[in-house]
């Protein structure tokens, strides 16, 4: 399969910012993007005080999720104003949901997990403003207030013109009636994956990232869509020769990374991709429990070391071809 002829850009991601240099397309032309981690900060670490700064309060984190996007807009005007040529996107994470089966319920379900975990965030960057089922539905359960801090002209910055979508995509869910604002793994985190999940606990499932490019396009029109995170973490570690047979990473990202040729094929102006991560990383709360790197790090004496999917990603990249199975 060919990637040079679909004319994808190919990387690996090693840094996040909140401005976020890309590549350079063409001689003069940056690309830069904002990468904010909305979910996380927003409601992660203020809906659920799981991460800092640990509170726990609806109203607070929808503000802040306001916030966060109004700062993107202001950093990509500010952007263009300092930057000659320059392509400004955002980076968003998305969680592509499926309800549990075809009853009423569930689909109310699932229609409500992704105006929480999706819309809220994509429709305002698009111009659509805030969902209004989502807004209703907030200041009716008093998640929100009626008149929720949004300044003339913030949903106008929100929707500030980019260049590109960048879209951070791992798994899929499945909800039903009861878990619409639950987003938690299908399997327990477990470093012996049932086949099928990711050592995360989330389900492998490549050809939802082509319905959701595919979903993504059909809604919002994007100019170009850039794969900004997709990785798996697998835990696989040196064996006696020092090797790192990494195989199921292999599959995994071949498996996306065809997917994402076939959005591109049947029409979704997805432009390139860029795994999930370059080295093992301190993984949020997670530590260096979950390793998603190309490269293994020793996390006691930083010893870094290629694994097979570094050697097989860079053929990738150089060749512009995808080995098949």
């Amino acid at each position: 399969m060919q990637i040079a002829s679909a004319g994808m850009l190919v990387g690996a991601l090693v840094f996040i910012g909140l401005a976020f240099v890309m590549h350079r397309s063409q001689p003069g032309s940056l690309a830069i993007m904002s990468y904010l981690a909305i979910g996380v900060a927003a409601m992660l670490g203020h809906r659920d005080g799981i991460f800092p700064p640990g509170i726990q309060d609806w109203r607070t984190a929808v503000t802040v999720s306001h916030h966060l996007l109004v700062s993107h807009g202001l950093a990509a005007q500010e952007i263009r104003n300092v930057v000659d040529d320059a392509r400004v996107g955002i980076a968003l994470d998305c969680r592509p949901v499926e309800p549990a089966s075809d009853s009423e319920q569930d689909e109310e379900a699932a229609r409500h997990f992704d105006g929480f975990r999706n819309r809220w965030f994509f429709d305002p960057v698009f111009g659509l403003g805030y969902p209004e089922d989502m807004m209703s539905l907030y200041v009716d359960k008093g998640k929100v207030e009626p008149e929720m801090i949004i300044a003339d002209g913030d949903l106008d910055e929100i929707a500030a013109p980019i260049d590109f979508l960048g879209l951070n995509y791992y798994t899929t869910v499945s909800v039903g009636a009861g878990a619409e604002e639950t987003d938690e793994t299908e399997m327990a985190p477990t470093v012996d994956p049932t086949p099928g999940y990711t050592e995360t606990g989330w389900k492998i499932d490549p050809d939802g990232l082509r319905r959701y490019l595919e979903h993504l396009s059909a809604s919002y029109s994007p100019a170009s869509i850039l794969i900004t995170e997709n990785g798996a973490s697998y835990s696989d570690g040196p064996d006696e020769t020092g090797e790192i047979d990494d195989w199921r990473r292999i599959d995994y990202l071949r498996d996306h990374i065809a997917a994402v040729i076939e959005a591109r094929e049947n029409g979704v102006p997805v432009d390139g991709y860029f795994v999930w991560s370059f080295l093992d990383n301190l993984e949020w709360l997670d530590g260096f429990s979950q390793r998603f790197g190309l490269v293994w790090v020793d996390t006691n004496t930083m010893q870094r070391i290629p694994k097979r999917s570094f050697d097989w990603y860079a053929e990738v990249a150089r060749t512009g071809t995808l080995p098949l199975p």
